[in-house]
């Protein structure tokens, strides 16, 4: 397995993503946008009314809903979610220019052919490490359905954020031998 090391820049365009592949580590720096299973739920509502209150195209979607912030902090604890309970909201996503996703665990084989065919990505960031991956977070603000609590859609601006490329847009998968 190939193990290069990449620094992106959001926007993430198909140009970005064919570059990288299975086991590639990335330190991304940009825009990105959370989203878990409450705020996924509404996302899905507001495409039926092409209304979506965030970018999609070419963006990055956060599967973390994150803790309260401390006094002096930019943001709580913000680790990654299980992906696959993502996985239903997904593919209406992708088709709408959704270029990358980070989380933790595997994803559905129809999620894996929908990346392939629309070029996209999935990242993995580490389990656990919340409080240290909320380091490489500089800015965060809460942009829809503040109602949801950890669950709004923040926009966070990262600076180096760590993760591996889990699932490459050639649909190759670092949870499976192929």
């Amino acid at each position: 397995m190939r193990k290069t090391s990449y620094k992106l820049k959001t926007p993430l365009t198909i140009e970005k993503v064919k570059k990288l592949r299975v086991g590639d580590r990335v330190r991304i720096s940009g825009t990105i946008y959370t989203a878990r299973d409450a705020s996924h739920k509404r996302l899905m509502a507001a495409l039926k009314k092409k209304s979506l209150p965030i970018p999609i195209r070419d963006q990055i979607l956060y599967y973390t809903g994150p803790t309260p912030v401390r006094p002096g902090k930019v943001i709580g604890s913000a680790g990654p979610t299980t992906s696959f309970r993502m996985d239903p909201y997904t593919i209406p996503l992708l088709k709408k220019g959704l270029r990358g996703m980070i989380g933790k665990g595997e994803r559905s084989q129809k999620v894996r052919e929908a990346m392939k065919r629309h070029q996209a990505i999935y990242f993995a960031a580490p389990g656990g490490c919340g409080a240290l991956l909320s380091r490489y977070i500089k800015e965060a603000k809460v942009i829809a359905y503040p109602d949801l609590g950890p669950e709004a859609i923040y926009r966070l601006e990262i600076e180096d954020f760590p993760v591996i490329v889990a699932i490459d847009s050639e649909g190759k998968s670092l949870f499976r031998r192929e």
